[in-house]
Formats: C-alpha cells, sequence, structure tokens
C-alpha cells in the first residue's frame, strides 16, 4: 500500500475523494491521513487546518484530530493516534507519503483533486499553532 498506485501518473486529476479512494490513492473520504500502525499511505491537503503550510516541495502539516468537527474550531491538542501516529511512523522508517491536493487550497487544482506524488515526512513535533499542534514537516 506505499508508494505509487500502478496506473496513476503524477498531476493526474480525480473528480472527486470517491475517485481517489477508487483509485488506490487516498481510501478515506474525509480524514486526511490514511494509516495509522503501519506508517501513513498518502494525505489530502484540502484546508481544513489553518496552520498548514504549501510550498509544494515543502509541506507543514497540521496532522488530524482536536477539532469540535472536521475544518471546524479547535478544542483540544492533537495526539499520535491514528493518522498522526502513521506519519510518525513514516518518518521513523523513510516510508514514503502518496501527496493529492485539493481545490480547496492555493497550490490545489481547478476542481477536484490531483495526485502529486511521493514525499517523505522529513521531521515530526508538537508545536502550539493557531489551532492546536503541528505534526508532520514534509
Amino acid at each position: 500500500m506505499f508508494g505509487n498506485i500502478t496506473g496513476t501518473k503524477v498531476g493526474q486529476i480525480f473528480a472527486d475523494r470517491r475517485h481517489l479512494r477508487a483509485a488506490g490513492i487516498h481510501a478515506p473520504t474525509m480524514a486526511g491521513i490514511w494509516g495509522a500502525q503501519e506508517g501513513a499511505y498518502s494525505i489530502v491537503l484540502s484546508g481544513g487546518y489553518e496552520d498548514d503550510i504549501d510550498e509544494l516541495d515543502y509541506i507543514l502539516y497540521t496532522g488530524q484530530g482536536g477539532q469540535d468537527a472536521p475544518g471546524g474550531k479547535q478544542i483540544a491538542d492533537q495526539t499520535f493516534t491514528k493518522g498522526n501516529l502513521g506519519l510518525k511512523l513514516s518518518c521513523e522508517y523513510q516510508l514514503p507519503v502518496r501527496v493529492t491536493r485539493g481545490h480547496q487550497i492555493k497550490n490545489g487544482p481547478n476542481s477536484g483533486y490531483r495526485y502529486d506524488g511521493l514525499y517523505r515526512v522529513q521531521k515530526f513535533e508538537r508545536v502550539l499553532g493557531e489551532r492546536g499542534f503541528l505534526i508532520c514537516r514534509f
């Protein structure tokens, strides 16, 4: 499940998250991180956390959790569980993570979701941000 998906090309556009799932790029239709106990297989950047930074070749990804509702107000600290644990393990084991950008963000496509290839998590840390703890630097 790690790495490239046969038949998928970098830059390929998918109409929605159901199509990402069908292609095997990113299974969750809501969560931004896919993976946990073995590492993270993929992330989707879609504007859910205001602390995210996306400079195409550098991503500061907030992780998941602590919001009162998806995309809502940060009400609790994040923990290294679920997808956050997956990203931590991907960093420790240097596993590739598939990155997809949604139309909701500045560097995303005009519509749908664009698969942008494999990235490696270079560092993870807990840093107090505007709305919670930042987790991973790609």
